[in-house]
């Protein structure tokens, strides 16, 4: 019997349907790609998965709960359903600064309203007024203020100052938000890893309209080059080994030749076609088929069979 692959997604219309030939095309009916369909979701039953790549989970918990049942029984869920529950970008900071990857210096900042159910009384811990002065020394302005979970861009904002930080701030409601460090950079890359092992680095202008930030190239140039790009991919990997994430996304802004990781938590990363462009949306399609069926290949049955970080499995020897 052929095993199943299948692509659990919402609003993107070139990505899941590439991929699904590709696996078809691969898998030479051994394994075989289809849309994921969900009619009834029973506690602990097996709904036939060998691998799901997971596109939307993260806008809708019903999904989530669905690919937590199938990690259970078996189903290798790229992303993890669990670790992405409990991940978010700040300490993700904290840990990348114990593997020693350059990072904007960062701080977290209690939200600027309180959460729902809360009072006075339940800050008793949290010292006011904050350390302005030296969170504003270390920082500097310009900075960046995004919120410390999530992604998509959403929420982002530039501060000039502390009065502009303090505008934006009333406009967050009950986000937690960090404040970030800007780093002027020469050169910018967004990468894709994918299985913890396939590394693609492009050049990415996040500063152009979301379909033109793939329209660039490399500033850096000859030997420099060659140099920057390895230590860009050998971070990509060391932070993805890290993390447990077997597809995703990281950004580096490259400052005297230093590249610093901006943004490396992207579990359900942009590869629509019209945005990445040909090449590297083929490099991502065939990619992430060859990983699936890989995935494929090695499952059994009922054994959990997830992807953990070194973070993860560290903690418990």
């Amino acid at each position: 019997m052929a095993k199943k692959v299948g692509i659990l997604f919402g609003m993107e219309d070139t990505f899941p349907w590439a991929f699904i030939d590709k696996v078809n095309e691969m898998g030479k009916g051994e394994i075989v790609a289809e849309a994921v369909m969900i009619d009834k979701l029973e506690q602990g039953v097996d709904y036939g998965y060998a691998v799901i790549i997971d596109r939307i989970s993260q806008d809708v918990p019903f999904y989530r709960a669905y690919l937590k049942n199938a990690a259970l029984n078996g189903t290798y869920v790229i992303n993890n359903p669990f670790w992405w529950s409990a991940d978010e970008k700040f300490f993700n900071n904290a840990l990348m600064t114990k593997l020693g990857i350059p990072l904007p210096k960062t701080v977290l900042l209690p939200s600027n309203d309180r959460p729902t159910n809360t009072t006075e009384t339940s800050f008793r811990n949290l010292k006011f007024p904050h350390d302005w002065d030296y969170i504003f020394n270390y920082i500097g302005f310009p900075a960046y203020m995004k919120p410390h979970d999530g992604g998509g861009w959403k929420n982002v904002y530039r501060v000039e100052n502390a009065e502009d930080m303090w505008n934006k701030l009333g406009e967050t409601g009950q986000l937690v938000m960090m404040l970030q460090e800007e780093i002027f950079f020469e050169d910018y890359y967004r990468v894709y890893c994918l299985g913890k092992k396939y590394v693609h680095i492009m050049p990415y202008e996040p500063r152009n309209a979301p379909h033109l930030r793939y329209e660039t190239t490399h500033k850096t140039e000859g030997k420099d080059r060659e140099k920057l790009l390895k230590i860009i991919h050998d971070y990509t990997i060391k932070m993805n080994e890290a993390l447990g994430y077997d597809f995703n996304t990281v950004e580096f802004a490259v400052k005297d030749g230093i590249p610093y990781a901006i943004d490396f938590c992207n579990p359900a990363p942009d590869a629509d076609r019209n945005a990445v462009g040909e090449e590297n949306f083929a490099w991502i399609v065939e990619h992430a088929a060859k990983l699936a069926i890989e995935k494929a290949k090695e499952y059994v049955p009922g054994k959990p069979n997830i992807s953990w970080g070194k973070f993860v499995k560290d903690s418990f020897k």
